[in-house]
């Protein structure tokens, strides 16, 4: 019979748990499993932990200390207390199922079993390989605090914790994937955080049925959040610990997947991917100087292009005084096709870019600018005004905070050129009106995602247009109903 087929409990008889042991974990095949037994005081005791997961130092000092009680204790009935007392680690768990000692030696965990004892010891050793906190490339600041999330859960929740020192913080840990048991853990504040919106987020976590995250929290935000071919991201990625506790203090909840080095912050709207950390590391006016600059790259990242081809082929539309936008010559190629072949060859490039070793990244840079680029121009096959607006275009995408949200709007640039070209002034019309009315109909777990433009709220729009001072900003956003509305202390 598979002895994965029901729940089997830990078996008092010690021979009973290594041939199960043996046939789940592969021990004599896998060579990273480790395994030790030692007679203590006349009666079995094995060991078994994933060599590359644990502290070998803290099960060293383990073996040390239960070889001492064959010098120090003689009384071998009395050994479970003895054992339990000798355990020198600040959490060992007691469990009774085959199944969960399994799950956590897995995980980095140590199991210990004794012969004549129908329950299993689990040590938490873990020492996940990784590196060291560090600020993340996509979101630096000029000042501000250098540490960002890892790979390790662990150190994740731990640099939250560190920013929030509230005893009503909770971090709960949650396994899923029938194969993978990733750890996954759902962090809010108690007392601040919708009761509601904390169940659902739960909820959706657990009924995750898959086999393994193997690619962490993307693979999960995909259950969480049902997005189907929806381009726009309906959750917001972060690897700053002050970012994400700063929307734990706002009432949102934090998603931490282990081996991901970035947290899913639900829930969120379209602005929600437009603020940056940097605002709140300047004065409130240069912060709201910075937003509004941030706003207009983004605009200029998804309508120039459509907008420019569309005077370019109506240029009656234009006064006078902008007469002079639109090529001087025509070239051996329709503009349309210009822009598309020129807008698709910065992709190409940035996708270069990025799996291009460093040291060869600038002079890859170089040779796409000023020969590709260049000789494009000289012959003929580019537009020297399509050049510009692809490239001011482009630095307006990269502007943009959120690469996901870049993305999605590159692909509604896409749409509106396209429409624009066939269509003409209705096909901008139609593409403008489409995109803004498939963002009003979007929603992030029952959030509206134009939110506060609509539904209207005039007071959160104020906070979205200007990086209010942190004396004013004394309540908490609406739209996720938190427990407590006042920022301020309780007496």
């Amino acid at each position: 019979m598979d002895v994965m087929a029901k729940e089997i409990n830990v078996y008092s008889d010690i021979s009973k748990n290594e041939t199960y042991m043996k046939e789940r974990l592969g021990l004599d095949i896998s060579f990273d499993m480790g395994y030790r037994e030692m007679i203590i005081l006349h009666r079995k005791i094995q060991l078994y932990y994933v060599t590359g997961l644990c502290d070998t130092s803290v099960i060293q000092k383990i073996l040390e200390v239960i070889v001492q009680i064959n010098d120090n204790e003689v009384d071998s009935d009395a050994m479970e207390e003895i054992l339990t007392n000798r355990l020198v680690h600040q959490q060992v768990e007691k469990v009774n199922s085959m199944d969960e000692v399994v799950d956590q030696v897995l995980s980095g965990l140590v199991a210990i079993f004794l012969d004549g004892y129908d329950k299993a010891y689990i040590v938490d050793i873990r020492n996940y390989p990784g590196r060291t906190p560090e600020e993340p490339d996509t979101e630096q600041v000029i000042r501000g605090s250098r540490d960002g999330y890892t790979e390790n859960i662990i150190e994740n929740t731990a640099l939250t914790r560190r920013r929030i020192r509230d005893a009503r913080l909770r971090n709960e840990m949650m396994k899923i994937g029938e194969r993978s048991k990733t750890d996954v853990c759902l962090t809010y504040i108690a007392d601040i955080a919708n009761d509601n919106l904390v169940e659902f987020v739960r909820k959706r976590i657990k009924d995750t049925e898959i086999d393994g995250l193997t690619m962490a929290d993307k693979s999960l935000e995909e259950f969480i959040i049902e997005r189907k071919w929806n381009p726009f991201p309906l959750v917001r990625y972060t690897e700053r610990p002050d970012v994400a506790a700063n929307h734990l203090m706002e009432g949102h909840v934090i998603v931490t997947v282990d081996s991901s080095p970035s947290v899913i912050i639900l829930p969120t709207t379209y602005f929600h991917h437009l603020q940056h950390a940097e605002e709140y590391r300047q004065s409130p006016s240069f912060g709201t100087f910075v937003r509004w600059t941030r706003f207009l790259a983004v605009l200029v990242s998804l309508y120039l292009l459509p907008l420019w081809l569309l005077f370019v082929t109506h240029p009656e539309l234009l006064p006078k005084e902008l007469a002079f936008i639109g090529p001087n010559e025509e070239g051996n190629i329709p503009i349309i096709v210009q822009i598309l072949v020129a807008d698709i060859g910065i992709e190409f490039l940035r996708m270069a870019a990025v799996h291009t070793p460093t040291p060869l990244s600038t002079a890859m840079g170089l040779v796409a600018a000023v020969l590709i680029g260049q000789i494009a121009i000289d012959v003929g096959m580019f537009s020297p005004e399509v050049i510009l607006y692809v490239a001011v275009s482009a630095i307006g995408s990269y502007v943009t905070p959120s690469y996901e949200l870049g993305a999605a709007n590159k692909l509604m640039k896409y749409l509106l050129i396209l429409s624009t070209a066939i269509f003409g002034v209705a096909g901008f019309i139609v593409g403008f009106t489409f995109n803004i009315l498939f963002l009003v109909n979007l929603k992030s777990l029952k959030t509206p995602y134009l939110w506060p433009f609509l539904p209207f709220n005039p007071r959160a729009i104020m906070h979205i247009i200007f990086r209010i001072p942190v004396p004013y900003a004394k309540k908490r956003p609406s739209i996720v109903h938190p427990k407590n509305n006042y920022r301020i202390p309780t007496k």
